[in-house]
């Protein structure tokens, strides 16, 4: 059978398609905006769901994760959004995993690289498949100030806390890249008025991104505003979308 494809893939118009890093100061409202997902089931690897009428897996270690994962994989479960929170404490529970499989106390131990690489390659290989399942992925992370140097001085940037390598996975594999953050504005009376938002695109100051360009750069802190954001976005492409007339038929695909 004929590997290759003979027709474009359309983009993906659902939420519950897509891989998002929601990550932000503590309390500020990450879990809260998650839990509104659409079918959202948490694997929870930390307290804080205390407050919230969710579902929930604890999840104490690495193997619980493992375990949680493959029975969302068989899929005879209602869930269409599967929330991990935090992603950071996942990553820890995947180190954890990997120094006792190899009865070693730290990564070093393993020589030089190894013990990372396999620690990293467990923690991909695991989100991947989360990922490539037909409902969507939610990563929830903390954020932390990184000092960095460029050509005209230091500057502040905020990031994911998870350790580099770590980050850079998640970062390369999310389709958005929300970073919940505090903004002042001034009220009526001139009087400063903190408003929690969503900011959506790249900047040096903070990590974010937003690959199906359908986010505006900043929304409200708040699910309903996000997805009429999205959906909105999504209307407007699906309606200035050309008509094309006599056009070709795909290629038929050659015989083996």
């Amino acid at each position: 059978m004929p590997l290759l494809p003979t027709t474009k893939t359309a983009p993906k118009n659902s939420l519950a398609d897509l891989t998002v890093l929601a990550y932000g100061q503590t309390k500020i409202g990450k879990t809260t905006l998650c839990s509104q997902a659409e079918g959202a089931l948490f694997l929870a690897t930390e307290p804080g769901l205390n407050a919230l009428d969710v579902f929930q897996v604890p999840i104490l270690n690495w193997d619980d994760l493992l375990n949680a994962c493959a029975e969302i994989s068989e899929g005879k479960h209602p869930f269409k959004t599967v929330i991990i929170d935090t992603v950071d404490n996942a990553y820890r529970f995947c180190t954890d995993y990997i120094l006792r499989k190899f009865k070693v106390e730290h990564e070093s131990d393993l020589g030089y690289g190894k013990g990372y690489a396999l620690i990293n390659n467990e923690f991909q290989r695991v989100l991947t498949k989360l990922a490539f399942l037909p409902c969507g992925l939610f990563l929830i992370s903390h954020a932390k100030e990184m000092e960095m140097d460029s050509r005209t001085g230091k500057y502040t940037r905020v990031v994911p806390t998870l350790p580099d390598k770590a980050r850079k996975i998640v970062l390369g594999m999310a389709d958005m890249v929300l970073f919940c953050d505090l903004e002042i504005q001034p009220d009526e009376n001139n009087e400063p008025r903190v408003r929690r938002v969503i900011r959506t695109k790249p900047s040096i100051y903070y990590e974010a991104g937003d690959r199906t360009g359908r986010l505006p750069e900043t929304l409200d802190l708040d699910f309903a505003s996000f997805v009429e954001a999205f959906n909105a976005a999504t209307s407007a492409k699906s309606a200035a979308k050309p008509v094309t007339a006599g056009k070709p038929a795909a290629p038929a695909a050659p015989n083996k």
